[in-house]
């Protein structure tokens, strides 16, 4: 697990100079950042934000980029129905990686409102889990799988218009999709190089 230091930043105001970390500033911007493997915490923390935002600004966009090696799925699907629960528009950049589950929260943005950065990719795959226990716990972990794999499918589905049968081909086995063929697949729209604009 790498460790860094949260800047700072100083902003002005007119009553003076405020000291805050970068996090805070982009959230006064309506910016979130998924830099880390999102587990519960990391989900927590964005749901609350997105909430907090929507609640205060229904009609202004919530910008998310991701950079993320992965995801638990309970928290990814905790963060993906606050993203659909919420009215604010969500505008989701992958600015580097979105693998495994976050995949699946790059696509959950609001349609045309869905980017990649020109060296972003995609890893998509099926759900997996570690075997322990007796047969029946073993059996019933299996099939608890099977019942992620089916709502990842049907989630993508409904975001990248993919029907569940290529979904399952293409996500029984790594599939890595560099950023023209994330759009090409449905999970973005547009790959941009500068601030909202896209590459030609």
């Amino acid at each position: 697990m790498s460790t860094y230091t949260i800047p700072n930043v100083i902003t002005r105001t007119p009553q003076g100079e405020r000291v805050m970390d970068v996090y805070s500033r982009l959230l006064d911007d309506r910016i979130l950042y998924l830099g880390t493997e999102l587990d519960d915490g990391v989900a927590n923390a964005l749901i609350a934000q997105i909430l907090h935002l929507d609640s205060d600004n229904p009609d202004a966009p919530i910008e998310i980029y991701i950079n993320s090696p992965g995801a638990s799925v309970t928290a990814t699907f905790a963060l993906y129905d606050t993203m659909q629960y919420c009215h604010a528009p969500i505008a989701t950049t992958c600015v580097g990686q979105a693998l495994s589950s976050t995949a699946l929260l790059l696509a959950a943005g609001t349609p045309g409102r869905r980017s990649v950065l020109p060296h972003a990719r995609v890893l998509l795959h099926q759900p997996s889990g570690q075997g322990r226990g007796t047969i029946p716990d073993l059996i019933l972990a299996a099939e608890e799988i099977l019942r992620i794999r089916e709502e990842i499918e049907q989630a993508l589905s409904r975001h990248t218009g993919r029907d569940i049968e290529t979904l399952r081909h293409d996500t029984d086995r790594d599939r890595v999709l560099r950023a023209a063929e994330i759009v090409e697949y449905g999970l973005a729209d547009q790959v941009i190089d500068t601030r909202g604009r896209p590459t030609h």
